[in-house]
């Protein structure tokens, strides 16, 4: 099966209203038409803005993160049933800097994607190692074991809503790009774990690569059988930059 290229943009916390504004006005004056699937994950605080801004340019809303639960006492926490009740249509989960800076489990981890993924939302489930387990060897057996705790128990029905976003967390934010064949071993890793292992459908599950994307270097990443797509970090801050991304993934 030949599967759609997807470029997703996690503005993480950046983008003022004013730059969010400016944004989507440049990036409708490329009129664009793409044939990849595009997304934006800004602040929540501006995902009405860009709600009402990227509809009429075919660009999916998504949120950084979503609670393991849909209401109670979790002051700053993010309903997943509030987002799908706004028109969100994707979630990040497990983010590396969630599992980092927020000390987030594979355990908490796999709450928030049943619950997101309970009431619609399309999960993106992101794995990757850091560089002190990718030197010591380790980097399979931590992919494996994301996986296998982050995912467990969910619904068969449920499983084509979930896209899965390699993170090499030593190269996010860092400059530092895995090699097209560094980054396809991991891809062509997970799913042949899925196939194997899982429930999935691994001919049609979408595999995303986020680390260090650029315009420069994402035809080569995507390229690779495996790699499906980008879940892209600064480059998707400019519209010009994110235009360029989405027409290079449009070649495929």
């Amino acid at each position: 099966m030949t599967r759609k290229k997807v470029i997703y943009g996690n503005w993480k916390m950046n983008q003022n209203l004013a730059e969010v504004r400016t944004f989507f006005n440049e990036l409708s004056s490329f009129k664009p038409d793409w044939k990849c699937v595009a997304g934006i994950a800004p602040q929540f605080i501006h995902i009405p803005e860009v709600l009402s801004l990227a509809g009429s340019l075919n660009v999916k809303v998504g949120a950084q993160n979503a609670s393991h639960k849909n209401n109670g006492a979790f002051t700053g926490d993010i309903s997943p049933l509030s987002l799908t009740d706004m028109g969100v249509h994707f979630t990040l989960i497990g983010h590396s800097e969630r599992r980092s800076i927020f000390k987030e489990d594979d355990e908490l981890l796999n709450e928030k994607t049943k619950l997101a993924l309970t009431h619609g939302l399309e999960v993106v489930f992101c794995i990757g190692e850091t560089l002190e387990q990718r030197k010591s060897g380790n980097t399979f057996k931590v992919i494996e074991t994301q996986l296998a705790n982050g995912l467990k128990d969910l619904e068969k029905s449920s499983l084509k809503k979930i896209i899965l976003a390699y993170e090499p967390v030593w190269a996010i934010g860092t400059g530092v790009t895995a090699t097209p064949k560094q980054a396809g071993e991991v891809h062509t890793f997970i799913r042949n774990y899925l196939k194997e292992k899982t429930n999935f459908d691994s001919e049609e599950t979408v595999i995303l690569y986020g680390g260090s994307v650029k315009p420069d270097n994402v035809f080569e990443l995507l390229s690779h059988e495996d790699i499906d797509g980008a879940l892209v970090g600064g480059a998707s801050l400019k519209a010009r930059d994110f235009a360029d991304l989405c027409n290079e993934a449009s070649k495929f």
